[in-house]
């Protein structure tokens, strides 16, 4: 393109070297036909961008309710989240950070080699094996606080997925474990989802048969619920 202006242009400047004013009316000529040329260049490259937003990836740092244990991939919640984000027009990849068995402790500890340099938010769903191995509240707190400072410091946005604690570990185990996440969402400004398992938990059609594991349908459920509070996220960010 630079080549054919500057044959353009050195036409102009023979065909005008003895006529100053049609020169000038020449030149400015080419220059009004280069600005517009340009203008619709960046209009048509913006255009683009509009219709074809920028890959998010997130990553869903969690233990087996993240993993999808007992599920085939694609019945999974990161799939089933993906899939219905792509239904919405969401151009995102969500990268499966489960590890069943996993606690906030485990989490912690893998968190660097999870956590791509292309990520660009996280969703944290810990703590369920912490509440059922009577992990004191204090500890868990500490150690999802340490993730969410680290993951800050990385500029990344974060979804807290929240639990609770089953009422067989005695009232004050409860109000100390339940109170944690509520707790760390408002300490950090995070997106916040109070209870991964709502409208799933103790019901026996959308769970495996261990009672504790959502099946297809559980998960289903799940994603349907948490997509305005990741959709949060999305927004969250920065271009």
């Amino acid at each position: 393109m630079a080549v054919k202006a500057q044959a353009v242009l050195s036409y102009i400047e023979r065909e005008t070297a003895s006529n100053p004013l049609q020169a000038f009316i020449g030149r400015l000529g080419l220059f009004t036909l280069f600005t517009a040329l340009w203008m619709s260049f960046i209009t048509m490259a913006h255009s683009q961008e509009a219709q074809n937003p920028p890959i998010r990836h997130l990553v869903a740092l969690g233990d087996s309710l993240t993993a999808g244990y007992g599920l085939s991939p694609q019945d999974g919640f990161t799939a089933q989240l993906q899939a219905a984000l792509a239904q919405k027009g969401h151009r995102v990849i969500i990268h499966n950070g489960g590890v069943s068995g996993d606690t906030s402790a485990g989490g912690r500890a893998r968190l660097d080699w999870v956590i791509g340099p292309e990520t660009d938010a996280v969703i944290i769903e810990l703590g369920a094996n912490d509440m059922l191995r009577g992990i004191p509240p204090q500890v868990t707190k500490k150690n999802l606080r340490a993730i969410i400072e680290t993951l800050n410091a990385k500029g990344l946005p974060v979804l807290l997925a929240g639990m609770l604690a089953a009422p067989n570990l005695g009232p004050q185990y409860e109000a100390q474990f339940n109170q944690l996440y509520p707790q760390l969402a408002k300490q950090y400004g995070l997106v916040f989802y109070p209870f991964f398992l709502d409208g799933v938990a103790g019901d026996p059609t959308l769970n495996l048969a261990d009672r504790i594991h959502p099946n297809r349908d559980g998960i289903q459920v799940i994603v349907k619920n948490i997509m305005p509070s990741v959709e949060t996220l999305l927004a969250r960010i920065k271009p």
